[in-house]
């Protein structure tokens, strides 16, 4: 990523079923389930500054609830709703604003990005995007813990985001983990790629471990996602945990 945009590899092509992030017993997650069956709005998803792990997440389960709601890709005039993108001055110098032409084709035409100079502004430009049922979905990306991002303006993201029935993916960046009220919370870092079946000097797929730390009405767990010939799959993580990685806490199942 670089301040003159980016192009999330995982994400070219604009074919992207998310994979089943399964977790264990009831309350399991699925593509499209979040808000079609749990009415979970509010997701927030934590990544370091110098990756675009959770970006590509977040575009990933925007796409993934674009589909469930019967949104039809491509240029079909059916169904024109807009993506809002807000970023605060910081996460834009971070990771640069969105490339436009290496989003997922789906996406290219329905792009609205707000450039927001403080956090507050950023707050502010996502609160109104949320109470605009003709927005397909919302993206804000907020550098690390603001004061003006407490759990107050939290609540009022989920309150709006559950009224009007518009989702919102907050992506945290280099943020720790504070108070929300966001019904499912990510850490998502780089992880290594498998060798490449046909060329071992080739780079390999894209890959991501992610966390899945709080979800209301679903199990935690952590997985690893992969760019997987056009769509992003997963799979449980049987190895260090970031919990672990970040203190020897118990693994996650």
């Amino acid at each position: 990523m670089s301040q003159t945009g980016y192009s999330p590899p995982a994400l070219q092509g604009g074919s992207l079923p998310v994979a089943a992030l399964a977790g264990r017993g009831a309350g399991r997650w699925r593509p499209g389930s979040a808000s079609a069956v749990s009415g979970v709005l509010h997701s927030e998803i934590f990544g370091a500054g110098d990756e675009g792990g959770a970006a590509v997440v977040a575009l990933a389960f925007a796409l993934d609830e674009m589909r469930a709601a019967g949104m039809p890709s491509g240029d079909s005039p059916s169904d024109r709703r807009m993506i809002l993108w807000v970023q605060d001055k910081t996460a834009r110098r971070l990771g640069g604003r969105p490339y436009r032409p290496g989003l997922p084709a789906p996406l290219r035409d329905r792009l609205i990005h707000v450039a927001a100079a403080t956090a507050q502004d950023a707050l502010f430009a996502l609160e109104e995007g949320l109470r605009c049922r003709d927005l397909a979905c919302v993206i804000g990306e907020v550098a690390g813990n603001p004061k003006a991002l407490d759990f107050t303006a939290s609540r009022r993201l989920s309150l709006a985001a559950e009224r009007h029935g518009v989702p919102l993916f907050l992506v945290r960046l280099d943020a720790r983990r504070d108070l929300s009220s966001a019904r499912m919370r990510w850490q998502v870092r780089s992880a290594a790629s498998p060798p490449p079946r046909w060329n071992a000097a080739a780079p390999g797929s894209p890959t991501w471990q992610a966390e899945l730390f709080r979800a209301r009405a679903f199990r935690q767990g952590e997985w690893v996602l992969r760019d997987d010939g056009g769509f992003l799959s997963a799979e449980p993580f049987a190895g260090r945990t970031l919990r672990q990685a970040r203190g020897g806490e118990r693994k996650l199942g």
